[in-house]
């Protein structure tokens, strides 16, 4: 059976290095570079006609554009309208990198912890950056929650603090520990396959049904875990971003 892990291991295709830094044209830069592709195509195509009965296409990017318009709504605010094209991009990569690692012989950008905390560091500097600039110290208000009592403050602060500060390891991890523990089952499954097709010859293709089986209900379960992580992600992404407008005390 091969070694399920083997799936997330970097391989560099155009190695490069600029002042001892590897900066190498990899897997994982190939499958982003072809996820900006897909992305930057479809949606292109789909706006281009604008017709007053939109097409399949069309009809997709405007469910995509509704969805995303809807989360920002519901979570920030009208305000937050300012932030779709943030979220919206971050719903898409995230969407794509967790999708495209379906496909065999891909590779799933999202199952490494450095790219998805990049992602989640982007939301946490941009919070604090603009939260900072649109309400000065009094954006620090955050970590003192409204009607604390002076006495409780010593013990609240310290634990506010920390509960931002970890906002983008909670992200990140997330995304990336359900990303490699669904593609880490499924090579599980596909490997149980071919060992029964090799211990048992003629046999074990009767046996290895169940197993093809299952790993293609995981397919079916992994495109679903694809999609809600995606949409936690940008719901989380919403929920932190509100903080740089609404600041309730």
């Amino acid at each position: 059976m091969s070694n399920p892990i083997h799936q997330f291991e970097i391989t560099p295709y155009i190695p490069l290095h600029i002042g001892g830094l590897d900066v190498s044209f990899t897997n994982s830069s190939l499958w982003m570079m072809i996820g900006v592709f897909l992305s930057v195509s479809v949606l292109s195509l789909a706006s281009k006609k604008r017709a007053l009965v939109p097409g399949r296409l069309q009809m997709f990017a405007e469910t995509l554009y509704e969805f995303i318009a809807n989360a920002i709504r519901d979570n920030i605010g009208s305000e937050g309208r300012r932030y779709f094209p943030l979220v919206f991009t971050l719903f898409v990569v995230v969407m794509l990198g967790n999708s495209l690692g379906l496909i065999p012989y891909s590779f799933t950008y999202t199952s490494h912890l450095i790219v998805t905390l990049a992602l989640a560091l982007i939301i946490f500097i941009t919070v604090l950056v603009i939260g900072i600039a649109r309400h000065g110290f009094h954006f620090f208000s955050l970590f003192l929650p409204p009607g604390l009592p002076v006495w409780l403050i010593p013990l609240i602060l310290p634990i506010e603090i920390l509960s931002f500060i970890v906002r983008p390891i909670t992200l990140s991890v997330r995304l990336f520990a359900n990303m490699i523990a669904g593609h880490i089952m499924l090579k599980v499954f596909a490997g149980f396959s071919v060992g029964m097709v090799a211990a048992m010859g003629g046999w074990g293709y009767l046996a290895a049904i169940f197993p093809m089986f299952f790993n293609t209900v995981l397919i079916g379960f992994e495109l679903l875990i694809a999609f809600l992580q995606a949409y936690v992600f940008t719901v989380l992404s919403c929920i932190y971003l509100k903080d740089t407008i609404h600041i309730d005390h």
